[in-house]
C-alpha cells in the first residue's frame, strides 16, 4: 500500500466506526523516545521518520504538528501522502488539540489508542474536548490496516553486576521505597524502560541504541513484580533477581495485574512516562499520587562508581574520534569519503574500544548544507560526498558496558567562509560559557541555558533545540529529569548529574555549526551567600580552533580553550600510538 492508501483505509475505518478524527501519536506503551519497529506507526502512515510528531487525520484534512528540527525533514519526506505539515510555533507542545476545538462540531468524536498515549496527555486532550462537548474513544486503527507488521522484539536481556553498577537491585528498591514512604504511596508502576533497566540493573536490545528491554514493574508493600519474557534472561539472572526480592510475571499480564489491585489503594505513577491504557485499569475508588518516577531522580545522580566508569568510557571515545579525524584529515581528497561512510568509519572506530556495544544514537553526519539540519539523518538519496570546502557536523555516541557518550564537533575543510568562522566562534562561545559557569544551588536548567545562548543573541542568533539533556550511565543517551533549554522545567542542578551542553546556529541550504560536551555537575565553593556548584568536563575530544575569530573570543575565553585542549591530549596520549599523539599535539597546540 502506498501512503496515500492507507490514509484511505484510515479514513474508511474512521467512517464506519462514525470517527471524526484520529490521532497518531509517536510512542509505545513505556512512553519511549525511541521505538521498536513494532510501534513505528508514524513512519508507516506517512513516511516521517523524525522523533517528534503527531498525526491527525479527518475526512478533509490530515497533517503532522513537528517542530522547527523536522521542517525540511518533514516537507520532503510527506510530499505526495497526503498528509501535510503543520509546524509548531512552540516545540514539544500539542497544538493539535486548540486545532481539533476549533475544526469539529459539537458532538464530534476523537479516536485514538489509549495504550500510546500519556496520562498527561490523554487527560488534557479529554479535558479540552469536552469543554466543545467533543467525546474521546480508545480505538486502534493502524492495527487493522498494517498488515506486515513485526513483532515484538524477542532480544535476550542480560544484569550488569553491582560492581559496575555501584549499588544492588535491593539497595535502589529501598531507596525507592523511601520516596514512596514520603509521598504516602503503598504502590509504584513503573512503564519506563530506563527506569526499570536501572532499577533491576537490567539491560537489554529491544530498542535501536538504547540498551534497555520491555517491561513493566510494580512495587507493591508485599514485594516487587517485574513483567517480562522470561525467556530473554539467563537462569543465573533470574535467580539474582529473585534473591533480590523481584518476582518475574509475564510481560503480557502486567494489566491484569492492575485490575486486581484493591479499591483503597494509594498508588504512585508519573503521569508523562506512563500510558493511560494502563492507568484505565488502575482501580477507580484508589488514590493516584503523580509526579515524577522516583528512580528518574535517582538514577540522574550518578554514583561514585558509575562516575569513575563514565570516565573510562571518555578516554575510549576520544581515542576513537582522535582516530576518526585523523583518518579524515588523511584521507580527503585521496579517497571518495561521504556522509554515510565517514559515519560507517567512525562506528568501526568506536567498535575496536574495549566494552564497546554499540552506537547511542544514529550518527548525524552532515556536510555543509545537511549540517543545517538538527537531526540530520543520511540516507542513500542525502548523502553527499565530502569535498575539499565548508563544514562538516558529526554528532555521534557509543554505547559502553561502562557508559554512555554524545558528542558533537565540527571539522572545517579548506577555505571557510567569514561567516562560517564567525559562526563557529560564536558557538564555541555558548559551549564555554556554559561550562566554566558557576551558579548557586538551587538553579534550574532554563537558568543555564540564557547564559549559553546569551553570545548568540548579542548577534541576534538563536537555535530551535535545547542546550543539553541528561545522559545515562549504559543507558539512554537522553535522560532526565534535568535539561537545559528555555522551558521552565521546574528541576534544579545537583552534584552528580551529567549533561549535554550543545549550542547550535543552523543556516538553511548553507551549513550548521554545533558544538558538544558532556558534563558532570560538581561541588564549587561555599560563602556567606550559600554553595556553588559547576560542571567538569567529560568530553574528551579535541577543539578544532583552526577557523576560530579570536576577536570574538575574551581572554577567559581562549585560557579555557586552551586548558580544555591540553587535558585532552595529556589524558588520551597515554592510550595513543606514537604517530596518533604527535597528530593530536598539532590539534591541542594553544591559540
Amino acid at each position: 500500500m502506498t501512503f496515500a492508501e492507507k490514509l484511505q483505509a484510515l479514513r474508511q475505518l474512521m467512517f464506519a466506526k462514525k470517527i471524526d478524527a484520529y490521532i497518531i501519536t509517536a510512542a509505545d506503551p513505556h512512553i519511549s523516545e525511541y521505538l521498536p519497529a513494532h510501534y513505528k506507526a508514524i513512519p508507516f502512515a506517512c513516511g516521517f521518520t523524525g522523533s517528534a510528531g503527531t498525526l491527525v487525520v479527518t475526512q478533509d484534512f490530515a497533517g503532522l504538528w513537528t517542530d522547527s528540527r523536522y521542517f525540511t525533514q518533514a516537507e520532503a519526506q510527506l510530499t505526495g501522502t497526503g498528509y501535510e505539515l503543520v509546524r509548531l510555533k512552540v516545540p514539544h507542545t500539542p497544538e493539535y488539540i486548540s486545532w481539533l476545538c476549533d475544526m469539529l462540531p459539537r458532538g464530534a468524536k476523537v479516536g485514538f489508542n489509549y495504550e500510546l498515549i500519556t496520562v498527561a496527555l490523554a487527560q488534557e486532550l479529554q479535558h479540552n474536548l469536552a469543554q466543545n462537548e467533543i467525546e474521546t474513544i480508545h480505538v486502534d486503527f493502524i492495527s487493522d490496516i498494517w498488515q506486515d507488521r513485526v513483532g515484538l522484539p524477542v532480544e535476550n536481556a542480560f544484569l550488569i553486576d553491582e560492581e559496575a553498577a555501584g549499588l544492588s537491585i535491593s539497595a535502589k528498591i529501598n531507596e525507592v521505597r523511601t520516596v514512596l514512604s514520603i509521598n504516602k504511596a503503598d504502590y509504584h508502576l513503573i512503564s519506563s524502560l530506563d527506569d526499570i533497566a536501572w532499577l533491576f540493573n537490567l539491560r537489554g536490545q529491544d530498542v535501536d541504541y538504547n540498551p534497555v528491554t520491555l517491561s513493566f514493574a510494580l512495587i507493591t508493600p508485599e514485594g516487587v513484580k517485574l513483567f517480562i519474557d522470561k525467556q530473554k534472561l539467563s537462569q543465573t539472572d533470574i535467580q539474582t533477581l529473585n534473591q533480590q526480592g523481584v518476582a518475574l510475571h509475564p510481560y503480557t499480564e502486567v494489566a491484569t495485574a492492575l485490575k486486581e489491585l484493591p479499591e483503597d489503594i494509594r498508588i504512585f505513577i508519573d503521569p508523562k512516562r506512563t500510558c493511560f491504557g494502563l492507568f484505565e485499569c488502575l482501580p477507580k475508588g484508589g488514590k493516584i499520587i503523580s509526579g515524577i518516577n522516583p528512580s528518574t531522580n535517582l538514577k540522574s545522580l550518578k554514583n561514585d562508581t558509575e562516575i569513575k566508569h563514565i570516565r573510562k568510557a571518555m578516554l575510549h571515545d576520544g581515542v576513537a574520534l582522535t582516530r576518526f579525524f585523523k583518518w579524515m584529515e588523511e584521507r580527503l581528497g585521496k579517497e571518495q569519503i561521504t556522509e554515510w561512510s565517514a559515519a560507517e568509519k567512525l562506528a568501526s572506530f568506536r567498535a575496536e574500544q574495549e566494552s564497546f556495544v554499540g552506537l547511542s544514537f544514529n550518527t548525524i553526519a552532515g556536510y555543509n548544507a545537511n549540517g543545517a539540519l538538527p537531526h540530520y539523518n543520511v540516507t542513500a538519496e542525502s548523502n553527499q560526498e565530502i569535498l575539499d570546502d565548508g563544514l562538516f557536523l558529526v554528532d555521534s555516541g557509543g554505547q559502553y558496558l561502562y557508559g554512555t557518550t554524545d558528542i558533537t564537533r565540527v571539522m572545517p575543510i579548506g577555505k571557510c567562509s567569514a561567516t562560517q568562522a564567525d559562526d563557529y566562534t560564536l558557538v564555541l562561545k555558548g559551549l564555554i560559557e556554559g561550562s566554566k559557569l558557576i551558579f548557586p544551588e538551587g538553579t534550574k536548567g532554563y537558568q543555564i541555558d540564557s547564559i549559553c545562548r546569551k553570545p548568540l543573541w548579542e548577534h541576534a542568533i538563536n537555535f530551535g533545540h535545547g542546550t543539553g539533556h541528561g545522559i545515562g550511565f549504559f543507558l539512554n543517551v537522553h535522560e532526565g529529569p534535568q535539561n537545559i533549554s528555555p522551558a521552565n522545567v521546574d528541576v534544579v542542578f545537583k552534584p552528580g548529574m551529567v549533561t549535554s551542553i550543545e549550542p547550535g546556529i543552523y543556516r538553511p541550504g548553507k551549513h550548521g555549526v554545533r558544538i558538544e560536551n558532556l558534563v558532570l555537575c560538581v561541588p564549587g565553593s561555599s560563602s556567606e551567600f550559600g554553595h556553588f556548584l559547576t560542571f567538569e568536563t567529560l568530553t574528551l575530544c579535541f577543539i578544532d580552533t583552526t577557523i576560530i575569530n579570536k576577536t570574538l573570543l575574551s581572554a577567559d575565553q581562549i585560557e579555557w580553550l586552551n586548558q580544555y585542549n591540553q587535558m585532552v591530549f595529556q589524558k588520551l596520549q597515554p592510550m595513543l600510538l606514537e604517530e596518533e599523539a604527535k597528530w593530536l599535539k598539532g590539534k591541542c597546540q594553544p591559540v
